[in-house]
């Protein structure tokens, strides 16, 4: 049975990059850097979804609206095909 690579990284290279982490910050401290971290990236991915949502047709500069308005109009086309 194979492991798959990590970003070319095998298994010798995985646990000496571990052996290293658990020498720096000791092995009570990893848990605690692994939660923050899963907040922060939580919270990151929640804000870059909103700002993706967040279409409020205000901030649109009228070149933004036209191209709106010509993919509008390709999807109903490709939608509603009148042959």
């Amino acid at each position: 049975m194979t492991i798959p690579l990590i970003a070319g990284l095998g298994t010798p290279e995985l646990l000496i990059i571990l052996v290293v982490l658990v020498l720096l910050f000791g092995a009570n401290k990893l848990p605690d850097l692994a939660r923050g971290s899963g907040r922060a990236l939580r919270i990151f991915k929640a804000e870059t979804k909103g700002l993706l949502d967040d279409d409020d047709d205000k901030a649109k500069t009228d070149e933004q609206r036209e191209i709106d308005k010509r993919k509008q109009a390709e999807a109903d086309r490709h939608q509603n095909p009148t042959d």
